[in-house]
């Protein structure tokens, strides 16, 4: 998988990709950054990339020219990378289009800044990504967080290739509560079943805790989780302790 993002700043990148998981993906060959500054693709001697906007208003608009030049530098045709833009009015990253997205070969992160970019590069990008209903600054922590959903989905990054399928939301549900070493801290038990060695009765309590958290936490999540009888049926004494 190979990742253009396209900023204004791509010094906010640099650490955050040399780090952890995504440097780890570049180290086995599975990920790639290419960072490109939209600066270098304005035409002026200032490389002007905003300007006001028209019908007045408070702030700057990014300038549809050096975006769309840096876009199209990156190719065309079908062969051509996927094109994101990141913004508040784009459809909600989700598992679901995590995983849809790291299927791609390459794609291409379009970061915008100010009051946003010049609504005619729309016509430019193949997709909208909204991380949240919140403002950010600009485009670039959102990039990141695509980033690091997707890349986790592309085989060869992780060093367990199960660790991508059996955390929240990967199967529509919260996950289940974690523990580790030691088994009491500060009066606090690890459950029994944990301890048990019984691996059929350890997944059914972690398949109930995932219900029950989801239950009590994000019960939305619940109308699109695949659910058989027995999800059901322990859901419906979830619904009876209320």
């Amino acid at each position: 998988m190979r990742f253009h993002i396209l900023t204004l700043f791509p010094e906010l990148f640099t650490s955050v990709l040399s780090a952890t998981m995504l440097q780890k993906g570049q180290e086995r060959g599975a990920l790639q950054f290419a960072l490109h500054n939209i600066r270098d693709y304005a035409t002026d001697k200032h490389r002007v990339t905003d300007d006001a906007p028209y019908g007045g208003g408070q702030g700057m608009v990014m300038k549809p020219e050096p975006v769309v030049a840096a876009l199209e530098a990156l190719g065309s045709g079908p062969a051509r990378p996927w094109r994101i833009l990141l913004s508040p009015q784009g459809q909600p990253l989700t598992q679901a289009r995590a995983a849809a997205l790291a299927t791609r070969d390459q794609l291409v992160l379009v970061c915008g800044r100010y009051e946003g970019v010049d609504e005619r590069v729309r016509a430019f990008v193949d997709q909208e990504l909204s991380v949240g209903d919140f403002i950010l600054s600009g485009g670039e922590v959102a990039a990141l967080v695509v980033i690091d959903a997707v890349s986790r989905l592309v085989p060869g990054v992780l060093g367990c290739s199960d660790s991508a399928t059996i955390e929240s939301f990967s199967e529509g549900l919260l996950e289940y509560p974690q523990y580790t070493r030691p088994p009491e801290f500060r009066a606090l038990q690890v459950p029994e079943i944990l301890l048990s060695g019984d691996h059929a009765a350890i997944a059914r309590w972690r398949r109930q805790e995932a219900l029950r958290r989801t239950f009590e936490r994000r019960p939305d999540l619940l109308e699109r989780a695949a659910l058989n009888a027995a999800d059901r049926a322990f859901l419906a004494t979830l619904v009876a302790d209320r």
